[in-house]
């Protein structure tokens, strides 16, 4: 399971101490509303005791899916080394700690957001977590729709649940803005509902007229070929904290977060397919369902097949095909 930095964990433990639970409760309440109804996180963010809600409910599914798309990145694309980081509509930088720990040689990281109380906190955890890079980084107070002339140019830009909050009309706009200081590849997270992919692909379209190569999850920059109502969305656990148990009031000791994501680059070239569901497995084989260029299809690997079915058969929702096992006779 995806886990928060132990680093961040312990920052986040010791920002606990001598905090009344029930005015954690309580914002932890606001917050699931306001997300499920769709409000800017911000107005459910007024001080820090909000901003230390969100660490123990939401961020942990953030790091998640986050980190679940740049490992993904790292593994199909090795010779994408990023020197450099912009975090937009950073929150409490859950993105950072996710990059700065696949990409350990990430040197300046700059974080952008809007709230001051998520900065203050972020600051705070930073400083605590032992992880330099974002500890080091450069903080920007500022609208992301609006972004200043101020904020650099990085090698690697990502922006994660924050598409979700932003207004149709801004969506265009925006892209033309993140895709304007991304020197290598731009990773978009936002929640795995069939209107935050729809979103993601305004974005894609905008993106591919400029120039963008689509290097996941896509493995073509055609229209996607989903119809409704499916959509392209994929999945990660995570381990739910005591706190977050209590906090939220569930028992498991996991979550489940859905997520969509896209990643565009300045070059680069993307896998030959996409598994877009879990693996079914039987007796007689593996079917798989697929994203290619051809547009949306199933594949059955029988066992039979000892070479086809022995390559693919550890693959799972989520995972590239770096060449198409072909169809089964």
């Amino acid at each position: 399971m995806s886990a928060l930095p132990a680093g961040l964990a312990a920052a986040i433990a010791a920002q606990l101490e001598r905090r009344p639970r029930k005015a954690l409760a309580e914002s932890a309440q606001r917050l699931s509303e306001s997300y499920r109804a769709r409000k800017p996180t911000t107005d459910a963010i007024r001080d820090e005791t909000d901003a230390l809600a969100y660490a123990l409910t939401r961020m942990p599914a953030t790091h998640a899916a986050v980190a679940a798309a740049l490992e993904r990145l790292a593994e199909e694309q090795p010779d994408f080394a990023p020197k450099s980081l912009l975090d937009v509509g950073c929150g409490l930088g859950a993105a950072a700690y996710a990059a700065t720990a696949v990409w350990p040689g990430i040197g300046p990281v700059e974080m952008v957001d809007r709230s001051r109380a998520f900065l203050t906190l972020a600051g705070t955890l930073a400083a605590g977590s032992g992880v330099s890079p974002v500890a080091g980084a450069t903080v920007t107070t500022a609208d992301i729709t609006r972004l200043p002339g101020t904020v650099e140019k990085a090698d690697l830009v990502v922006l994660a649940y924050a598409l979700t909050e932003i207004a149709d009309a801004d969506l265009a706009p925006l892209a033309d803005a993140l895709w304007a200081r991304t020197d290598a590849a731009l990773v978009l997270v936002e929640p795995g509902t069939p209107r935050d992919h729809e979103r993601l692909m305004r974005l894609r379209a905008c993106l591919i007229e400029r120039g963008a190569a689509i290097l996941a999850p896509c493995p073509h920059a055609r229209p996607c070929p989903l119809a409704p109502p499916d959509w392209c969305h994929f999945s990660v656990r995570l381990p739910r904290s005591r706190e977050h148990k209590l906090l939220k009031g569930a028992d498991a000791p996991f979550e489940d977060e859905k997520f969509s994501y896209l990643v565009a680059a300045r070059a680069g070239v993307g896998a030959a397919a996409r598994i877009l569901a879990p693996a079914r497995r039987g007796k007689a084989g593996l079917t798989l369902k697929l994203c290619e260029t051809r547009g949306i299809r199933e594949i059955f690997l029988p066992k039979r097949d000892k070479a086809r079915y022995e390559e693919n058969r550890r693959k799972d929702w989520g995972d590239a095909l770096a060449a198409l096992p072909g169809d089964a006779e």
